[in-house]
């Protein structure tokens, strides 16, 4: 079973994105030519009406810009906002249910490089099917994406606000960050293995802009697994978990019971954050960066601001 990347292993594994992402130009005939993040150029004729989304952030990508109610259909892990529930399921993430999709008559389907199969990106070109794909490794490439959609959707003017708002507050974060001493912290997104956030993931932006210092700090590997004894040699001074509200810092112990001695459970620097909010690299990008700084400085409250 193969990504889109070839790598079935490591879902969480993404490539760099292509700086041609985002970039559009107007055809000859009027028509509207966008560059997806795979370098494909994708010609809209007009603002899709049937639209598909193939995982979660792109799903929230596509409420946020107020186009929900184009989406014919979408993933069973699509649960945000509340009404994605209620959208027409055609799968999950590696699952697709073709037929299902013929049937619901996509004008144009949005797929990730991260989890879709390179399978179902094939099978929809075959079935002559319009499809984008999206790769928003990074804060810039979550900027890329949101605007490309926006583009296609007709929500250009809307998109270009809305990342100004984004700039503005990761610009505050990032400030109120400055000036304390460098802490050290460790993201996983796996506990067995212990795999975690290396230096090149959109994740370690949100340690980066609240003054972390990322302890996965090998630039090769995106998402390294680490042994027991290099986690006790690092000791970070935080630990952020990303989990479903049911984790606790004893359920850590009892996988990890020598993290007892590490700074960060000593001094009551574990972190619980919401797996969906900090996991999607989309249009709450910006929220959970502010969530975070919250989290590290519960006396004080950076607000995140509406719409």
């Amino acid at each position: 079973m193969k990504s889109l990347f070839g790598n079935a292993a490591l879902v969480l594994s993404i490539i760099l994105i292509l700086s041609c992402a985002g970039k559009e130009h107007r055809k000859p005939s009027g028509g509207l030519e966008v560059i997806d993040d795979l370098g494909n150029p994708v010609l809209i004729d007009s603002i899709p009406r049937r639209i598909i989304s193939l995982a979660p952030n792109l799903t929230e990508i596509i409420f946020d810009l107020g186009a929900g109610d184009k989406l014919a259909g979408n993933t069973l892990y699509c649960n945000y906002p509340p009404e994605a529930r209620y959208v027409e399921k055609v799968g999950d993430l590696l699952t697709v249910d073709f037929e299902k999709v013929l049937s619901l008559k996509p004008d144009l389907i949005f797929i990730t490089v991260e989890g879709n199969r390179k399978e179902t990106f094939d099978k929809f070109k075959s079935l002559g099917l319009k499809v984008f794909v999206s790769n928003p490794r990074n804060y810039e490439g979550v900027k890329k994406s949101y605007l490309g959609i926006a583009r296609i959707l007709g929500k250009e003017k809307y998109a270009l606000e809305k990342i100004e708002m984004w700039d503005r507050l990761l610009d505050s974060i990032r400030n109120k960050s400055r000036g304390e001493k460098p802490k050290t912290a460790m993201l996983p997104v796996e506990l067995k293995p212990l795999m975690l956030a290396g230096k090149n993931t959109f994740l370690n932006e949100y340690l980066e802009f609240c003054g972390l210092v990322n302890i996965a700090d090998d630039p090769l590997i995106n998402y390294p697994v680490f042994n027991r004894e290099e986690i006790l040699v690092r000791n970070p001074d935080y630990i952020i978990i990303l989990s479903d509200g049911k984790l606790k810092t004893e359920d850590l112990l009892d996988l990890y019971p020598e993290w007892k001695d590490l700074k960060a459970v000593r001094n009551g620097n574990v972190i619980f954050a919401d797996r969906d909010l900090y996991s999607r690299p989309g249009p709450r990008f910006a929220e959970a960066a502010a969530d975070l700084f919250n989290l590290l400085h519960p006396e004080e409250s950076l607000r995140y601001p509406e719409r």
